[in-house]
């Protein structure tokens, strides 16, 4: 997750630049940029380490230009140094980009480049881009900037934000998105304009903003702006007038924190696996984790302590880690944990779940661990925070603040982490042959992809929400590794919606819950194509055969689902062990919706609070 901020027009640029770039610091903070174009050449000032120490640099050697692009860096493709921060400048000197997103093909592309004789000077992805925009552009006269950006682009895979300007052509910049890698937003202003990844870096000069697509690109002067797509169609784009104030602009285009941060969640998971993932050799790297081979096969327990959602994220957490690295595992609520004299010791983890990291009963759970002399660990959202710095090891969630109470992208990165979790402790305990290990690890690449299929039947979703926005109870039914998705999804509908709701096992519904279902009382069950999936079938079945309304979480295609459920929330074909990360989309869309139309704060819902830091 990185932050990119553009300016072109009459004022000095840099102080544009290093203002905006402040605003998104949250989105990275290991290396900073600035490129500026002066007195007809781009001139670089970038170093490692939080923007202050590139403040510093640029006060020490100014810059002075119209035209300037930023970045602050959180490290995909290479170490967080002073080489592999943005932005990053061609061979010939004469282009500069900056890039948000991971280039999926990046050693294709860099083998073929160097075949042409180019020469690298970073370890970073995103340099491919530079020298291909490069490329293109040396191939003929009749070739402008905007066609070699294009071309350039179309050979990229994977998600990105891309921005980037040329000496040859110096009166403009040009931007683009490809899928959902982080926005890139355009800041109409008169005789200027701005750009960023994101609308605080530019909201104290403009509250006129447009929001690129997914295959879209625009092409940024001083007086205008024009949008197209890659084969340079033109469009006319919606703008949109950001309310002055910094929350609302924060919001965006969005009308609440919680449905903006449901959204993010395509780049969310994007960035919980950046740096994390070879998908060349099919490893996992945690460096943060400080796991050896030797404590992993020292491991003889693992115990989960969390609270609220990160507990349920936590019970998923558990049927990862034991079926692939075969550890037993105890999930256990962090307010209860320390009261019953846990047995633990050396060859025990202790694993901390918690978006703030400053949950007061999952820290008091955390050091009661470390006294009893378990290995200690974290899975956390907020830097910096307690539950990270106790631990002896831990692994950034990377999603980037949240702001609504009720955790939505701070519910799924996890469940992404404790996967990536398990299949390292499955190879460095050699339970997993390379080959299985090469299948799971491909398996990650899908995930933002079909989290964003998902997110597109927004609006299907919100119609079946009108319908129930009066329920009083539900009934959520999952087995499984979905049953934890069951229990989350309930508590989604009733934190938010103040509705009545129950997650259960659906193989328990014959012991008791089954006696409530009638007419009034729908029924979620989650069934997509898992293990499971025909015990789901049956429950469905045994609902509808009591008059209740089934809403069904299904997977695209399954006639089955369609012909018994009143409504289908259709999700695309996932690997089984990742489904919880799909699964749980359309009940996240579906509580906010019916919380919205319900008239109510859904980012402050009453009594509650985003971080308990108190028992």
């Amino acid at each position: 997750m990185c932050g990119i901020v553009g300016y072109i027009g009459e004022q000095d640029a840099t102080p544009i630049i290093l203002n905006g770039l402040k605003k998104l610091e949250y989105r990275g903070y290991d290396s900073a940029g600035i490129a500026v174009l002066q007195k007809g050449k781009i001139e670089i000032r970038r170093d490692a380490g939080k923007l202050n120490k590139l403040t510093a640099m640029v006060e020490l050697q100014p810059l002075n230009g119209r035209l300037a692009i930023g970045h602050t860096r959180w490290a995909t493709h290479g170490m967080p140094t002073a080489q592999n921060a943005h932005p990053h400048i061609g061979s010939t000197g004469e282009v500069v980009v900056v890039h948000n997103g991971i280039v999926e093909n990046f050693l294709e592309l860099r083998d073929e480049l160097m075949a042409e004789g180019i020469k690298f000077k970073s370890e970073t992805d995103t340099e491919t881009i530079v020298h291909l925009i490069e490329l293109y552009l040396g191939m003929g006269d009749g070739i402008s900037f905007e066609i070699a950006v294009t071309q350039a682009l179309k050979r990229l895979k994977g998600a990105h934000g891309v921005v980037t300007f040329t000496t040859r052509e110096p009166d403009k910049i040009i931007a683009a998105r490809i899928g959902n890698a982080g926005g890139v937003v355009v800041g109409l202003g008169d005789g200027e304009n701005f750009i960023a990844s994101d609308i605080p870096a530019i909201m104290e000069h403009t509250r006129r903003m447009i929001f690129l697509e997914s295959e879209q690109m625009v092409v940024v002067k001083r007086d205008s702006v024009k949008v197209s797509d890659f084969d340079g169609n033109p469009i006319i784009p919606e703008i949109h007038t950001i309310a002055w104030d910094p929350v609302s602009a924060e919001k965006g285009e969005y009308r609440h924190f919680m449905q903006k941060e449901i959204h993010e969640q395509v780049r969310a998971l994007t960035d919980t696996l950046a740096g994390r993932v070879d998908f060349e050799q099919g490893k996992i790297t945690l460096s943060q984790l400080n796991l050896t081979p030797e404590l992993a096969k020292r491991i003889q327990k693992i115990v989960i302590i969390a609270c609220g959602t990160a507990a349920y994220a936590g019970m998923v957490g558990k049927f990862l880690i034991e079926h692939i690295a075969r550890i037993p595992v105890e999930l256990d609520i962090a307010s209860e944990f320390r009261y019953r004299d846990p047995i633990l010791d050396e060859n025990t983890v202790v694993l901390a779940i918690s978006q703030s990291g400053e949950t007061a009963d999952t820290l008091a759970a955390m050091e009661l661990a470390k006294r009893k002399g378990a290995v200690l660990w974290s899975i956390v959202n907020a830097i910096g925070s307690q539950a990270m710095r106790i631990a002896d090891g831990y692994i950034s969630m990377q999603t980037g603040p949240e702001i609504g109470v009720a955790s939505t992208k701070a519910f799924t990165a996890p469940l992404v982490d404790q996967y990536m979790l398990a299949v390292l402790l499955a190879d460095l305990r050699g339970v997993l042959t390379a080959e299985k290990r090469f299948e799971l690890v491909q398996d990650l690449r899908l995930i933002p992809a079909l989290a964003g299929q998902v997110l597109e039947n927004d609006e299907i979703i919100r119609t079946a929400a009108r319908e129930f926005k009066f329920i009083r109870n539900a009934l959520y039914l999952g087995r499984g590794i979905n049953m934890p998705i069951a229990y989350e999804g309930a508590l989604k509908l009733k934190e938010i919606s103040y509705i009545h709701a129950e997650g259960y096992p659906a193989g328990e519904m014959k012991h008791g819950p089954i006696a409530l279902v009638d007419r009034d009382m729908p029924v979620l069950a989650i069934a997509p194509k898992d293990p499971w999936y025909d015990k789901m079938i049956s429950q469905i079945e045994q609902a509808k055969a009591r008059g209740g309304s089934v809403l069904a979480v299904a997977t695209e295609g399954d006639e089955r689902v369609a012909a018994l459920a009143d409504h289908v929330f259709w999700i695309p074909v996932t690997p089984w062990l990742l489904s919880p990360v799909i699964t749980v989309l359309p009940l996240q869309l579906f509580a906010y919706h019916i919380a919205a139309l319900r008239g109510l704060d859904v980012d402050q819902p009453r009594n509650l609070a985003k971080s308990v830091t108190v028992e």
